[in-house]
């Protein structure tokens, strides 16, 4: 029995039945995408409408069932329907026309491709006649998404779109998530079709080269076995997979057999609560240096759901040199593709860690005593350490953490938290003292600056049950503002936490650090902040000093709707400890 605090699961919802098309008209294509959408349990769309998209903005009044969020540019509908699909575990939808409508949407499907978000982004294209001929507005969109999803497809046949959609959305939730692209020529949307949808066994069936193995080898599980039992230092690295797999508690109980500490990657935060006994933080470039340590001096690994990227491990050739590793990944071209790895499995995480969990040796906490003591001497010395907000509250001036140890105490650590990318991202991760899968979204492989509002405004509508925050940096915040528009129109009460140093503080802090305090082009000459929330008619609050950050909290959450919080913090500020370029966890620069 699952435990996990979401009401959506990560399993699709049931599908509906089709609706009924109004006797005053023929059925055409554009009905068959709102009906397959409601089969497969969508109920929001972000979308921007276009010349070649009208049939299906024509008929969607038909569909009540069907909410449209208006974005103000395409790009924050994929990254909302990624926000979404990640806050929720099922498949997000966004919708674009034709040209620049549908490569607005790359940025989008490129992030979600990377942190293997399940999303369906639909394109219109020009009519099929016009394909091919330079038409206005016509661009080979297939070809331009072919590296970033995992599969798409051209429609220019409206009886080919129910089974196109069943399977796209089957391919995006199933084994290894990922974004499927739809286009759709407009002549396939305006015509008449009687095709009816398949079930779910024809779709299987009609997939042959698309089975995910999702049970682990028992060979493997017993080689497994072996090595955990013996080994006397062992860390887990959890990933995101823990969280897209739904196997939180399958992790925990795993860990808590075995008493093996948790470390966990960027998109795994949340995993595990990180109040329990066995989470360490999360690893790697801007990682505790305690969890690092960990890492290093480990003689076995057990990584799950994760690819050991660069950003992980720095030099592979430094990488935990003593540890043995089992890496278990339901993708097989992950396993051992940037780590050599001693025992590799194959399959759903969740389910090989139930299946692994009785075969292991249950030890007590006292049979790791000197184990997790030494753990416990690093984890005090990086407390003890200089390192939160730079020193900037010595000087009475607003620290980035604190801002966020407050958001996360005010919320109760309940609410989600949606980072941007950067010095932000960084310290949302580090000190959001997070304690719920799926709270805390994040845009890992590609860093996508822009992500945070758009993707925060999808996770609000697809779980209004919880409070939902964008934690941004001044830059990126402005890469995609625009959605302040969509926040008001729609109603959507995504509270934004701006954190202003007016510089690009990520880039500044590489300046300082690496190349000699040249500081080129990293400081920025912002706007009234508050004063652009309140054109949008969204409340607005500014602090600047420790003690106006509760009072701003409280206001922003205590609005109807959207809120917006200019904190302007200390210029600069770093993030440490920090694993320079080209080294390893052992190199971290410490202030």
């Amino acid at each position: 029995m699952k435990t996990t605090p979401s009401p959506s699961a990560t399993h699709p919802a049931k599908p509906t039945a089709s609706p009924v098309v109004p006797r005053s008209r023929a059925r055409i294509g554009a009905d068959v995408v709102f009906e397959a959408l409601l089969r497969q349990g969508a109920d929001v769309v972000f979308g921007y409408p276009g010349g070649v998209l009208l049939p299906l903005y024509d008929v969607l009044g038909d569909y009540p069932e069907l909410r449209h969020v208006l974005v103000r540019h395409e790009q924050g509908a994929a990254h909302a329907a990624d926000g979404y699909a990640r806050a929720t575990g099922r498949v997000g939808v966004c919708l674009a026309t034709s040209g620049p409508g549908a490569t607005n949407l790359v940025t989008g499907i490129a992030t979600a491709m990377l942190d293997s978000s399940p999303i369906v982004a639909i394109t219109g294209n020009v009519a099929s006649s016009l394909l091919g001929k330079d038409a206005f507005q016509e661009i080979d969109i297939t070809g331009i998404t072919l590296p970033i999803t995992k599969h798409n497809y051209l429609v220019r046949d409206a009886d080919e779109l129910p089974r196109v959609f069943a399977e796209a959305f089957h391919i995006a939730r199933t084994g290894r998530p990922g974004p499927v692209h739809i286009d759709i020529t407009k002549d396939a949307l305006a015509q008449p079709t009687g095709a009816p949808h398949p079930d779910a066994t024809a779709v299987v069936a009609g997939l042959p080269g698309f089975r995910p193995t999702f049970e682990g080898h028992p060979r493997q599980l017993r080689r497994a076995t072996t090595l955990i039992d013996a080994a006397q230092r062992p860390v887990i690295l959890a990933g995101h997979g823990i969280l897209l797999g739904d196997a939180v508690d399958e992790l925990r109980a795993f860990a808590e057999r075995t008493q093996i500490p948790i470390a966990h990657t960027l998109l795994g935060v949340g995993a595990i609560p990180e109040d329990h006994p066995l989470s360490l933080g999360v690893m790697g470039m801007h990682g505790w240096k305690h969890v690092n340590r960990a890492i290093q001096a480990a003689d076995l690994l057990i990584a799950l759901g994760m690819r050991f990227s660069d950003r992980v491990t720095g030099s592979v050739s430094t990488y935990a040199t003593g540890a043995r590793i089992i890496q278990v990944d339901i993708d097989p071209a992950e396993i051992g593709k940037n780590v050599a790895v001693d025992v590799p499995i194959v399959g759903d995480v969740g389910r090989v860690l139930a299946a692994l969990t009785p075969l292991v040796t249950a030890r007590t906490d006292a049979a790791r005593a000197s184990y997790f003591a030494e753990i416990g001497d690093w984890r005090r010395e990086t407390e003890a350490r200089p390192w939160h907000g730079s020193g900037a509250w010595r000087d009475g001036l607003l620290s980035a953490d604190y801002v966020i140890e407050q958001i996360a105490a005010a919320t109760e650590h309940a609410a989600t938290l949606v980072a941007d990318v950067g010095q932000n991202q960084m310290w949302t991760a580090r000190y959001g003292g997070f304690r719920a899968p799926r709270s805390h979204l994040s845009s890992g492989g590609l860093g996508t600056m822009g992500f945070a509002l758009p993707a925060a405004m999808g996770a609000a509508v697809g779980r209004p049950d919880r409070e939902t925050w964008a934690i941004c940096g001044d830059g990126g915040f402005q890469m995609t503002m625009q959605q302040l528009g969509t926040l008001m129109q729609e109603r959507i009460p995504v509270k934004i936490a701006i954190l202003d140093n007016s510089k690009l503080g990520m880039i500044r802090q590489w300046q300082e650090l690496v190349y000699g305090g040249n500081y080129q082009s990293s400081h920025l000459e912002n706007p009234d902040f508050v004063a652009l929330a309140g054109a949008y008619g969204i409340p607005a609050f500014l602090a600047t000093r420790p003690d106006e950050v509760p009072a701003a909290i409280a206001a922003a959450r205590a609005a109807d709707g959207p809120a917006l919080i200019h904190f302007r913090i200390a210029d600069e500020q770093n993030v440490f400890p920090m694993m320079p370029a080209g080294k390893g966890l052992s190199d971290l620069l410490e202030e």
